[in-house]
């Protein structure tokens, strides 16, 4: 709930919260301190699926949507800047009175606090642990920089500030989707399936029997349920690399992320290809696509029996996973 920079401006800087309502979290880790909060007033925003349930699991109320108004609101600034933006806006609007900026440098809390200064008076600074946090009364002041919920790509797909590839398809997604087999028979899953794309490409080959569309980003989600209409789609709220089918399955795609915040992470994307292993059935295949740069093929080997790289390009690279080994589910 509040971190490293957020203890210190309480401690020291005179930050406050009101002592009685309710207060809105926007973004915090799951992993962040409660100093200084009573866990029962606080209503954590978050739609990212782990850091939901872990927030639950200590106990604190989470919601997809702030509820009414709030004494006080708590930003964790996101790396996308029209997330940040669209949160900023939000928390402004339901907490006129005190509204809290946690941010790294890296993340764009010195562009944030410039843009605040320009219409505001930012009541108090601290800098500590490469990023800041400010606080201010911010009003009205930031009604402008609210965002739809979602809108419409050129090619009318419905994506949401802050989501992957919001501005269109993937590249790499695209190019796995030239390279799938024209028949795909039995239960699909795509793991880490964002707004759609790649599953409904998915759907338009024959034999497939049910995909199963599998992601974090609870807005993400949402958007995909919109683009992709076809019954055959079943929608999961989950942690791809925990989420276990209602029965093992014929075939994977994905698109796996790569990057935990702003910092790339390859072992996210190898624990993608062993949750794959995990929900396939011993017959069952395996399409990836993973930028060119990063070292997937040792866990494919040790996960899979068989293994092709089946394409790419000077930026990406396919996989066709075959027969997993170990443990299903």
């Amino acid at each position: 709930m509040t971190s490293e920079r957020i203890k210190f401006a309480l401690d020291t800087a005179g930050l406050a919260f009101p002592p009685d309502g309710r207060i809105a979290v926007f973004g915090s880790p799951s992993t962040a301190s409660l100093h200084g909060l009573d866990p029962e007033r606080c209503d954590v925003i978050h739609g990212m699926y782990p850091e939901a349930m872990a927030w639950q699991q200590r106990g604190v109320t989470v919601l997809q949507a702030p509820r009414g108004r709030y004494a006080a609101a708590i930003v964790t600034l996101p790396r996308a800047k029209d997330l940040a933006e669209a949160q900023l806006a939000q928390a402004a609007n339901v907490a006129p009175d005190l509204l809290v900026v946690d941010g790294a440098k890296t993340d764009g809390i010195e562009r944030v606090l410039k843009a605040l200064r320009g219409r505001t008076s930012v009541q108090g600074v601290v800098s500590k642990a490469h990023g800041k946090c400010l606080w201010l009364q911010p009003k009205d002041t930031l009604k402008d920089w609210a965002k739809p919920e979602r809108s419409q790509t050129p090619d009318g797909d419905w994506t949401a500030p802050g989501v992957f590839s919001a501005d269109g398809v993937d590249p790499g997604s695209h190019l796995l989707a030239t390279a799938l087999p024209d028949t795909l028979k039995g239960h699909w899953a795509d793991l880490g399936a964002g707004w759609g794309w790649l599953s409904r490409e998915v759907l338009l080959r024959d034999g497939v029997k049910t995909l199963h569309l599998v992601e974090a980003d609870r807005a993400a989600l949402d958007c995909a349920q919109l683009n992709v209409t076809d019954p055959r789609a079943q929608f999961h709220w989950n942690d791809a690399l925990t989420w276990t089918p209602p029965g093992t399955l014929d075939g994977v795609v994905m698109n796996p992320p790569f990057h935990t915040g702003r910092k790339a992470d390859p072992a996210l994307g190898r624990a993608f290809v062993t949750a794959a292993a995990r929900v396939l059935a011993p017959h069952g295949g395996l399409w990836m696509v993973a930028n060119r740069h990063l070292p997937y093929e040792t866990t494919l080997q040790e996960r899979f029996r068989e293994v092709a790289e089946i394409g790419g390009d000077t930026s990406f690279k396919l996989f066709h996973a075959a027969r997993p080994k170990g443990p299903r589910r």
